[in-house]
């Protein structure tokens, strides 16, 4: 079974960006289009996961910093 890479979030942001110029040039062929749309939905689902996975780590830091105010006063 191949391995799927997985990228940095800003790599996979630019290499997302390439695949819609490619896509937007037109000059593509159905298979190739498809090839590129289902490499997209994967790099934007990646982007999308690690954006939560940040927002979480946020929201965690922020629950401990109030925590540790009331601790505090």
């Amino acid at each position: 079974m191949e391995q799927e890479k997985i990228y940095p979030f800003e790599e996979s942001l630019e290499k997302l960006s390439r695949l819609v110029e490619k896509m937007e040039s037109g000059d593509l062929s159905l298979e190739e289009s498809l090839k590129i749309f289902e490499e997209g939905i994967k790099l934007s689902k990646d982007c999308q996961n690690a954006l939560s996975e940040a927002e979480k780590k946020v929201q965690a830091l922020l629950l401990e910093e109030d925590q540790a105010s009331e601790l505090d006063s």
